[in-house]
């Protein structure tokens, strides 16, 4: 892209560079980063905001009415046009206007907004947003010397004349946009600014938590997110059972079972084990609301993962595969992954051990050490497998009953003893719980930065899940062990695995749900949120440090 030439009253655009929306400019007078996240990477979530400004504009936004050419219109001549779209090349603008009134030879447009104007009158993206469409409208030969801003909220009409002022400031702010698109990174987040708790972007954005991390002086990171996700996961594993669509809830029925149902606006993913099936309309109504679809082997394995075209985020996607193949950028990023297990592995035997071994804790916090100044790859390898054999050599002394773990230790595939089928299938959750916050975050949960690529792999989600593991999964182990919420009647052995049966693996399931949504104090940050909000935070932290947005990644590490 290449920015535009100011001449005079209008913009010479470069013709490789697209059109700017008007609503981009609105957002991007309101804040250079929300433009930047919204129309550059594609980011976007809903909330009770937009859904009421949706709202609003469902009948302005209706093409009805019809305009005439400026050459057509007569003096005596009233028109109302709805949804009218018109740009200009010349401009480098585009703009949908909701409503176009034209009355004795001169049009105006007006803006639809579901708020209040403010104390001093309109604010100042929407009277920028405005004096876009006043000036397309001119550049197509129309006569117009203001438009109208009509608040739903007041139902009161705001008239704004385009002066050679305001003409001016919107050009200059066009520029200013120009230049901030072709950036590689995305600006700086405002600093403790009252604009950013009602941003729809402000749990991608995360502006206090970015600002904290960047260096920069904060007196306090405000928690501008819910602790909790009001949405959760939707697990299916009985047999032969169906998940269909009546208006906007899930249907699950199954054999034997009376029928489900969950609203969507509920569900964060879903989850289908085995011989699930999953309609079409389920299925369309999953990922046009951007609900991923996850699909498991009957014994947990993660096979499939059905989500909507990956239309957004494409920069970001570009610079994480540049970072997985730049050594330094890589390994720096991989150390943090380790030192957090490491560390985070140290912290559950503290919490846990009955006798609290003070050689094991010393090991740790020295390979964790040691990991910090890794050099290469293959010796972080090497460090982070020696961490696990000491600390699995240990584990079998927090369980209350090992059930064979301690002669076996941890072996993976396939496990041969009911800890060790615990473990496996709680990882397989917890890398599920990554990836689905990877693909959130808008990065290819499959190229890693620590674990190599393999084919069918989600390597960057195995990343990502690392810190997390002695915290969540091997904490729902222990919980579950050591209250005897499993026994030993609950799996079943074949030839060398071992596997949980069918009504133990909804037990865990629960466990792990509730672990996910324990309440934590973030070290960093100092607000408490849960554990599934911490790991899609890291995931939007690890997002933004590989968009050059932050110096380092910060494991996320208890104490």
């Amino acid at each position: 892209m290449a920015a535009g030439r100011l001449c005079g009253e209008v913009t010479v655009s470069a013709p490789e560079l697209p059109l700017v929306p008007a609503r981009m400019v609105n957002e991007f007078v309101y804040c250079p980063r929300l433009f930047y996240l919204e129309w550059i990477h594609g980011e976007w979530e809903e909330n009770a905001d937009t859904l009421e400004g949706a709202r609003i504009h469902a009948r302005v936004e209706e093409e009805g009415g019809r305009l005439p050419p400026p050459e057509l219109l007569a003096p005596e001549d009233r028109v109302v046009a709805r949804g009218l779209l018109l740009g200009s090349e010349r401009l480098g603008l585009v703009a949908r206007m909701d409503l176009v009134e034209a009355e004795a030879g001169r049009v105006r447009p007006v803006d639809y907004k579901k708020g209040r104007p403010g104390p001093r009158g309109p604010w100042e993206p929407e009277v920028v947003q405005l004096c876009v469409q006043g000036m397309i409208l001119r550049e197509h030969g129309y006569r117009t010397d203001e438009g109208v801003l009509y608040y739903a909220a007041s139902r009161s009409r705001i008239v704004v004349p385009f002066t050679d002022e305001l003409i001016a400031r919107t050009l200059e702010i066009v520029e200013e946009l120009r230049r901030v698109a072709v950036r590689t990174t995305p600006p700086p987040p405002l600093v403790d600014s009252p604009k950013c708790p009602p941003c729809v972007l402000v749990g991608v954005c995360l502006p206090d938590e970015v600002t904290l991390l960047r260096g920069a002086p904060i007196t306090e990171v405000r928690r501008l997110v819910p602790a909790r996700d009001d949405a959760a996961p939707v697990y299916v594993q009985e047999q032969g059972a169906t998940v269909g669509r009546s208006g906007e809830r899930l249907i699950v029925r199954a054999p034997g079972r009376e029928e489900v149902g969950v609203r969507l606006l509920d569900v964060s993913h879903l989850s289908v084990y085995g011989n699930v099936q999953v309609s079409a309309q389920a299925l369309r109504a999953l990922v046009e609301r951007d609900i991923p679809v996850l699909h498991h082997t009957y014994g947990g394995w993660l096979v499939a993962v059905t989500t909507g075209p990956m239309g957004r985020n494409v920069p970001l996607r570009v610079e994480q595969y540049r970072v997985a193949d730049d050594r330094d950028r890589s390994l720096a990023i991989a150390k943090a992954f380790v030192v957090g297990k490491v560390r985070n592995q140290r912290t559950l035997v503290r919490r846990n051990h009955p006798r609290k071994p003070e050689g094991l804790l010393r090991e740790l916090a020295r390979l964790a050490r040691l990991a910090q100044g890794a050099r290469d790859a293959d010796s972080l390898l090497g460090i982070e497998g020696l961490a696990s054999r000491a600390y699995f050599s240990r584990f079998a002394e927090m369980l209350r009953e090992p059930m064979g773990f301690q002669a076996s230790g941890r072996v993976r595939r396939p496990p041969p003893d009911p800890v060790n089928a615990l473990l496996s299938f709680c990882y397989s959750l917890l890398v599920k719980e990554g990836l689905r916050a990877l693909l959130a975050a808008g990065l290819d949960p499959y190229r890693g930065i620590y674990h190599r690529l393999r084919v069918a792999r989600p390597s960057l989600a195995l990343d990502l899940v690392e810190e997390f593991r002695p915290l969540v999964a091997d904490s729902v182990v222990l919980n579950l062990v050591n209250n005897r919420m499993v026994r030993p009647s609950d799996f079943v052995v074949r030839g060398p695995a071992c596997a949980l049966t069918s009504e133990a693996r909804r037990r865990v399931i629960r466990a792990f749900e509730a672990r996910m949504d324990v309440l934590v104090r973030h070290p960093l940050f100092g607000y408490q949120v849960s554990y599934r909000r911490v790991l899609e935070m890291q995931a939007r932290l690890l997002a933004r440090v590989i968009a050059g947005d932050l110096p380092e990644y910060r494991p996320f590490v208890t104490r």
